[in-house]
């Protein structure tokens, strides 16, 4: 289902979607009587707003055809992870009232402006939409105005208490060189051999003779490039067998093993590749310049910064449905 059983950091954003997502279907809700499911502290969670929680996913469900048992556990687990949400949001709307934590109405008609131009909304687009949802603008605003006022209580009780030092920072730089370092290139020559499709063991192995005198050659002095232009059968034979550089997870396992601890200057065994016998000759290992870390500084912190607040504000919620009184009434 992918629906998070806790109030998260994304669903204090305040996106246009999600501020209606939970009442589509209120005018529904309402023709059920009603009973307590929950008590938050001095607060209670009543049924029917449990099921108008529910009744966008419930539907989603409804309409995939699952057979009764699976739909049956499927509503159940909705039931569960929306009624744990519902609980966070009591126990975060009772701390922005211990807290006297406010928003005035301009700040609700910009969190509204806002909204509108992420979505690409006119007011009448706006207005078209709160119709079709069976929802007034009064509505509205309080819906907006109590995501503002979580969002502040986020950053009152876990934001404002978190500091990501210089340390981190180049802990997670130095750690990350596949992000931020520079990548490692490998110039490559080859000679190639041709091994005919019907030829004999007699034949492969006089042909692989020859590749190993000319390793031999390579070893003692002679110019790779030179002895490419004269024996290889590649097409860059013309060019000393230069194929150019190369990142290491580019190759094939079989050259990557060759060269994985060659030096520069240095010849691999005779290779048997589907293209026939090769050598392949390390020319040079060169690494690309990688991004400064005052350049990318800003970046990591709010990666880090990100990561942090996620994990607690976790933990606030949990250490804050330590300290209440919950009970969840079947």
């Amino acid at each position: 289902m992918g629906i998070k059983c806790r109030l998260s950091l994304a669903g204090l954003a305040g996106t246009l979607m999600l501020v209606f997502a939970a009442t589509a279907t209120a005018s529904a809700a309402a023709e059920v009587i009603d009973r307590i499911v929950a008590v938050v502290n001095e607060d209670i969670i009543l049924l029917s707003e449990l099921r108008e929680r529910m009744e966008p996913f419930a539907q989603r469900i409804r309409s995939q055809g699952y057979d009764l048992e699976k739909e049956r556990k499927m509503l159940f687990q909705v039931r569960e992870e929306m009624l744990n949400r519902l609980v966070d949001e009591k126990l975060t709307d009772q701390e922005i009232q211990r807290n006297d934590i406010q928003v005035d109405e301009a700040q609700i008609d910009n969190t509204i402006e806002n909204i509108k131009k992420t979505n690409s909304f006119t007011d009448e687009d706006l207005r078209r939409f709160l119709e079709q949802q069976n929802m007034t603008m009064e509505q509205y605003r309080d819906k907006i105005r109590e995501q503002v006022l979580r969002t502040r209580l986020v950053n009152y009780e876990v934001k404002s208490k978190i500091v990501i030092t210089d340390e981190e920072i180049q802990s997670y730089y130095d750690s990350h060189p596949e992000i931020y370092g520079g990548k490692t290139y490998y110039h490559l020559r080859n000679i190639l051999m041709a091994v005919p499709k019907n030829a004999t063991d007699e034949e492969k192995q006089t042909i692989r003779n020859r590749m190993e005198i000319l390793r031999t050659r390579i070893q003692e002095g002679e110019s790779f490039a030179d002895l490419a232009r004269s024996f290889s059968q590649s097409p860059t034979a013309n060019d000393g067998g230069d194929l150019g550089e190369f990142e290491m997870e580019t190759l094939s396992p079989l050259i990557q093993e060759a060269i994985d601890g060659l030096k520069p200057g240095e010849t691999t065994k005779v290779l048997d590749t589907d293209l026939g016998l090769q050598l392949f000759y390390l020319e040079a290992v060169n690494r690309s310049e990688g991004k400064p870390m005052e350049s990318v500084k800003a970046e990591i912190q709010q990666k880090l910064f990100t990561e942090v607040v996620d994990k607690k504000f976790v933990s606030w919620l949990d250490e804050l449905r330590s300290q209440s009184h919950i009970k969840i009434v079947n």
